[in-house]
């Protein structure tokens, strides 16, 4: 089974499917770091597509949600710490639009979901790699907030970078994301969508069990690990 929440950059989808995947007992799975992947390997290859596709076919990608961050290998190499970089940001979009790409990412993601039970969070989830997903969130906020949280998120993690520079970054990701041709991001038609402007972060995590709680077979005492008596 899985569970899906899409949305735009800095709506806050990552940090709230950690928390919801910790607090159900649930497995984490992150598209967004997938995709910033394959952008490292696209940047590493020179921004060259021919040679970036060939690289992409041949190198072993491995990631598991370990110490409550997911966490990507490649050809047995950390790469975690690469991916949230500005250069990597930059890039993504135009990486993640590439038909190869998606194609593989998509491919890896469903191989890992065959068995258990996840949360994932992506931008096109519900609408066309998981489409029977068992239930399919929405993440919104305005511009100003998904730029504050992003902003702090990069200021708490060591890096210089300016407030207008973090949200001018998100209107051309939203501007790029909601244009691609292929598959750009748009709420499923059966998504409920959830607007976290005025929300603090306890409470979406809150909600999205409770919203999980109420229409999948899981609930909030939910432990894979506990045999029933």
């Amino acid at each position: 089974m899985i569970i899906v929440i899409d949305g735009p950059a800095g709506s806050g989808k990552s940090s709230t499917a950690k928390a919801v995947a910790q607090k159900m007992h649930i497995e984490y799975l992150d598209s967004g770091a997938l995709y910033r992947t394959a952008t490292l390997l696209f940047l590493e290859a020179d921004e060259t597509e021919e040679l970036f596709l060939q690289r992409l076919k041949q190198v072993h990608i491995e990631f598991s949600y370990r110490d409550q961050e997911f966490r990507v290998d490649i050809d047995g190499t950390d790469v975690t710490d690469q991916l949230r970089s500005e250069r990597v940001s930059a890039a993504v979009s135009r990486v993640a639009a590439m038909p190869p790409v998606r194609a593989c990412i998509n491919e890896l993601m469903h191989r890992a979901v065959k068995q258990g039970q996840y949360i994932a969070e992506g931008r096109d989830l519900g609408t066309v790699v998981f489409k029977n997903a068992a239930l399919k969130l929405f993440m919104s906020a305005d511009t100003d907030e998904r730029a504050r949280r992003r902003y702090n998120e990069r200021k708490e993690a060591g890096e210089e970078v300016s407030l207008d520079t973090v949200r001018n970054g998100i209107i051309a990701r939203d501007r790029q994301d909601r244009a691609r041709d292929k598959d750009p991001l748009q709420k499923a038609a059966d998504a409920i969508e959830l607007d976290t402007t005025n929300m603090c972060f306890e409470e979406q995590v809150q909600k999205i069990c409770t919203l999980i709680s109420q229409k999948t077979e899981l609930s909030l005492n939910h432990n894979p690990n506990t045999n029933p008596i």
